[in-house]
């Protein structure tokens, strides 16, 4: 699924506009993003929770000569989905 049949999904399930829908959905996804970049975990119960994640620095392999580098210590963003969201997921496979 895309951003717009999402945003097709919810004008029907809650008949809300379209164009109402695709702004509440954009909002959201960048306060999301605006808080997980500010360092905050962001959690919707039942859902699942985002937030910043520290990687180390390491050594890895250039794959195209195989000679060591250095991969600098970063920090990436990270979604751990909630219990009824794995649930519903798991169940949906049975």
């Amino acid at each position: 699924m895309n951003k717009g049949e999402l945003v097709d999904q919810v004008h029907q399930k809650t008949g809300i506009t379209k164009k109402q829908v695709d702004s509440v959905i954009a909002a959201t996804i960048e306060t999301i993003m605006d808080s997980v970049a500010e360092g905050d975990k962001v959690t919707l119960v039942g859902f699942g929770s985002f937030e910043p994640r520290d990687r180390k620095a390491r050594e890895g392999r250039n794959p195209k000569t195989g000679e060591k580098m250095e991969i600098k210590a970063t920090r990436i963003p990270a979604f751990s989905a909630g219990k009824l969201f794995k649930d519903q997921v798991s169940s949906e496979t049975e």
